[in-house]
């Protein structure tokens, strides 16, 4: 079937699909780079989005961190208590002994406010190792808020 565009629309569409520059092309708005409204769109998007990544970030390692905290002044109370009730130690030397360990694994800022006391717990006694500081911001520093935690342990006659 013979076309029925004219000679001029045909070698017209012919330089279109062959990519030449016609008067039309130069007019047309090249749209492989967005408009001009979404111009360094993706720049902002990048900067929020990671700074909310970096404060997620630093929250959870300050989580991670006050968790850390926290297991170390259990543990450390709680060996203490148990070399406390040793037929040759004392309950001081079990609060020095919790005193060491806080300060070799954290700071000795927080192995400032250490207590013991005996507390009556079935046929015997109990003795409990009481270790008081404030919840660490921004790292190994010290912050707000009070962290008590204790470890015990059963004296034997």
């Amino acid at each position: 079937m013979p076309s029925t565009r004219s000679p001029s629309e045909q070698s017209r569409r012919a330089r279109a699909l062959n990519h030449e520059h016609t008067p039309e092309a130069e007019h047309r708005p090249c749209r492989k780079h967005g408009s001009e409204a979404e111009r360094g769109a993706a720049t902002a998007e990048f900067v929020m989005v990671s700074a909310l990544l970096v404060l997620l970030t630093m929250l959870i390692m300050q989580l991670a961190f006050l968790v850390h905290v926290r297991n170390t002044l259990i543990d450390a109370a709680s060996s203490g208590a148990r070399l406390g009730v040793l037929h040759d130690r004392t309950p001081e030397d079990g609060a020095e002994r919790a005193a060491e360990l806080i300060s070799g694994s954290i700071t000795e800022a927080h192995a400032e406010d250490i207590s013991y006391e005996y507390v009556p717990a079935g046929e015997g006694r109990s003795l409990r190792i009481t270790v008081r500081t404030q919840v660490p911001l921004l790292g190994p520093y010290l912050g707000a808020g009070a962290l008590e935690v204790s470890g015990n342990a059963y004296e034997f006659d």
